[in-house]
């Protein structure tokens, strides 16, 4: 059973073609593979296993999953787009598949020339995201087609959420809070963090998680400097933070939950004033989620809180930035960010510094709809936890 309703799939697929209308393009070619998931599951609902690929889109007739032979029956049975197509520069490198049917870019294009009569224009979304050798063999099969990089156009079209699509969001912070649960609980001295890790997976996934956004994010004491750590088998020491975070989806859409907690189970003073300055930035970053705000408006309040406290030489990111597919994406609502934030948007509120010489690495982060009357919580547990006082 696959993940994206038909409907859906469809209704993509002609918003892409009226892209490629206004472009003046007679195809469209978009790369994605496990690591660059988004641009493709947006149309079909499905990532290939091992090998990479490619949707193409003409503009008229069936659009088509590009990839190999090993993930070809996994499409036919769970993509909302089943027409497929195997080409090396997607297959894994070097090995033989003696039953199936192989084609290439040059016969591809061929085929669309009979299906549209002439090929002019084929637009390229993801292209500086894909393997040198594969970009090289699309070049070298559409000799004499013009092709145009389509990514930030197409990123557009992914920006406002659809009701279906905030419904899957609103279920995997749902998911999130179950996990949060979990890992809570597990967090005392003398346990791994592998085994808070752990904790939070098999909750999300009991509960019906497709996946998720990152690996589950566990931190303790100086690991938490990371940024991003995975789980390790350090164990967890009285008197020391932990960072958390885990993002589990629903149907491909991400949902998330990140904190800091004390080991021992009570904040120490100190550890309470850092969590504070945490909380504050968060409270004035989701004040500022008004539509019609820029990322430069959203993001100086909690700036400048942290350069009272001297803590921007130890930020890393901004604090605030799109949620959807991936856990972090386009647009980003950074110091120098000029997307407007609009009623439809998902977006989280994303707090953290690192290589503190006292607390290390910290993050704390929650998710919002934006609608007319400003930002709703997608999870209304953590926004009261991550605002409130200690």
């Amino acid at each position: 059973m696959g993940y994206l309703p038909k409907k859906q799939s469809e209704m993509r697929v002609a918003k892409l073609r009226e892209l490629m209308a206004a472009k003046s393009l007679d195809a469209a070619l978009v790369y994605y593979d496990e690591f660059n998931i988004g641009n493709g599951w947006y149309l079909t609902g499905w990532c290939p296993q091992f090998e990479i690929g490619a949707v193409m889109v003409p503009r008229k007739g069936d659009a088509m999953i590009l990839g190999g032979p090993e993930s070809e029956p996994f499409a036919k049975l769970d993509s909302a787009i089943a027409e497929t197509r195997n080409v090396p520069a997607f297959m894994v490198p070097d090995e033989e598949y003696p039953n199936a049917r192989i084609t290439n870019f040059a016969a591809l294009l061929g085929e669309l020339k009979r299906k549209l009569g002439k090929v002019q224009r084929v637009g390229l979304v993801g292209g500086g995201r894909m393997p040198a050798a594969c970009h090289k063999q699309i070049v070298q099969g559409f000799r004499g087609v013009a092709l145009v990089d389509l990514t930030d156009d197409y990123l557009k079209l992914r920006y406002h959420k659809s009701g279906w699509e905030i419904e899957q969001i609103r279920a995997a912070f749902r998911l999130a809070d179950a996990s949060y649960d979990a890992m809570k609980r597990q967090i005392k001295p003398g346990v791994s963090e592998i085994s808070v890790a752990a904790a939070g997976e098999y909750a999300g996934r009991k509960r019906g998680a497709s996946g998720f956004g990152f690996s589950a994010i566990v931190g303790s004491g100086p690991r938490a400097n990371a940024v991003v750590p995975t789980a390790s088998s350090k164990m967890l020491k009285s008197g020391e933070l932990v960072m958390i975070g885990i993002a589990p989806k629903v149907n491909g859409y991400a949902g998330v939950v990140g904190d800091v907690l004390p080991v021992s189970g009570s904040y120490s003073r100190r550890q309470k004033e850092c969590i504070r300055i945490l909380r504050e930035a968060l409270l004035l970053t989701r004040e500022q989620l008004v539509p019609g705000k820029t990322g430069t408006e959203i993001d100086a309040p909690a700036r400048a809180l942290y350069k009272k406290h001297g803590l921007l030489k130890y930020l890393v990111c901004p604090f605030c930035h799109t949620i959807g597919l991936h856990e972090a994406e386009s647009p980003f609502f950074g110091p120098n960010g000029r997307d407007v934030l609009k009623p439809g948007m998902t977006v989280c509120v994303d707090v953290s510094f690192f290589a503190h010489p006292e607390f290390h690495g910290t993050r704390i982060e929650t998710g919002y709809e934006i609608t007319n009357k400003g930002a709703v919580p997608f999870s209304p547990k953590m926004d009261k936890l991550l605002t409130s006082d200690l």
